[in-house]
């Protein structure tokens, strides 16, 4: 009888607690922060993401949104910068957010996701891809819908070495934590493979005006051609003083350097760059349907990380629809075990945090874009 009393009453705690979740989540609103780079230099890395959200988050709406809880956008600007970062997280924190989709430059999230792991909310980024993140099991509570650093290095080196098929390479980075990391990265499987020679290895100041300091080695050096790791306000002045040099050096980037703006900026000089980046998912049904939304909505074509922002949304609401509540351990199984359809296709995520079937291609640029070529 003693036993039958406290089953009775753990099945009455469990159907209290599941009670009182689902009607948390039926009468309340959830809240999504959406934290990145919204102005500055690198707003254009982070503003698609607000968008993306927005369109997402509009459609559930419409909808009734999740388990009859309307959704509601909080909406952050930490300009890429670590310092500000945390300032961000805080006031969202204090605010209420269930989940986060951001940060969008690794050291920002980085910076941030401590506080949002002491607070048990779930992030989700469509564009961090600095290693650590997933791979130091330091932020259980992190996820992303972009490869991580490593996996862009290989594909970069790969294409140095195999395709381009060079033997001497100078690897630039701009000391951040997404810079440096790809730069290490693509440094040690250089130096893994044995094909090629890295005769360079320099960090620069980003936000300087001038770079001739760094290219003049960069010619010294000798090498056939520069892999950096950063972003595009410093890449268009290095390969625009370069060029001006009368330097034939190819020159290969990563994702922080994909971007229209880059083209906008070194203009002419940018012909020929080689970049990293996610694939092109124009032909899928879902990417379709979103770009021309965005298009309805803001008359403009979406820029950088947009599909990844959309896959991250879409990630988000279906695993706080299926776990039909906001708890963090609920909505990371349903991460963890059930696909959801996005713009890369079905994906889940594996035990670190990283999208399986997200990787990443080469692009040129070619008549001033971006023509994926790998």
């Amino acid at each position: 009888m003693k036993m039958h009393h406290k089953l009775l009453t753990m099945i009455a705690a469990a159907a209290l607690t599941a009670g009182m979740a689902a009607g948390a989540m039926a009468a309340d609103t959830i809240k999504i922060g959406v934290a990145g780079a919204h102005s500055g230099d690198l707003a254009s890395y982070g503003l698609p993401t607000v968008k993306a959200a927005e369109l997402v988050v509009k459609d559930i709406n419409a909808k009734g949104g999740i388990n009859g809880a309307k959704l509601e956008l909080l909406v952050e600007d930490d300009v890429c910068k670590p310092e500000v970062a945390t300032n961000t997280a805080t006031k969202l924190v204090s605010q209420g957010v269930n989940v986060v989709i951001g940060h969008i430059c690794s050291g920002a999230t980085k910076a941030a996701l401590p506080i949002y792991r002491d607070a048990g909310i779930i992030v989700m980024s469509p564009s961090a891809t600095d290693s650590s993140l997933t791979q130091s099991g330091d932020y259980p509570n992190f996820y992303r819908t972009i490869a991580p650093n490593d996996a862009q290095a290989r594909t970069e080196v790969d294409f140095a070495l195999n395709t381009l098929k060079v033997k001497t390479i100078a690897i630039i980075h701009d000391k951040g934590d997404y810079g440096k990391g790809f730069a290490e990265d693509a440094k040690k499987f250089i130096e893994q493979s044995g094909k090629a020679k890295v005769v360079l290895f320099e960090g620069i100041t980003p936000g300087a005006v001038d770079y001739s300091a760094v290219v003049q080695k960069i010619k010294r050096s000798g090498a056939e051609a520069v892999i950096f790791g950063g972003y595009h306000p410093e890449a268009s002045k290095i390969v625009t003083q370069m060029r001006k040099k009368r330097m034939t050096t190819i020159f290969l980037s990563d994702d922080g350097v994909k971007d229209d703006t880059f083209i906008k900026v070194a203009g002419k000089y940018a012909e020929g760059v080689y970049a990293t980046g996610p694939a092109d998912v124009s032909s899928n049904p879902l990417t379709k349907e979103y770009h021309d939304k965005y298009q309805q909505a803001y008359g403009s074509e979406p820029g950088a990380f947009f599909d990844n922002a959309i896959a991250a949304s879409l990630a988000l609401t279906n695993a706080l629809a299926k776990a039909g509540s906001t708890d963090e351990a609920a909505i990371a199984n349903v991460l963890h075990t059930e696909d959801v359809a996005t713009p890369f296709g079905s994906i889940r995520f594996d035990s670190k945090g990283d999208a399986i079937g997200i990787g990443f291609v080469v692009y040129q640029v070619k008549d001033g874009q971006y023509v994926q070529i790998q």
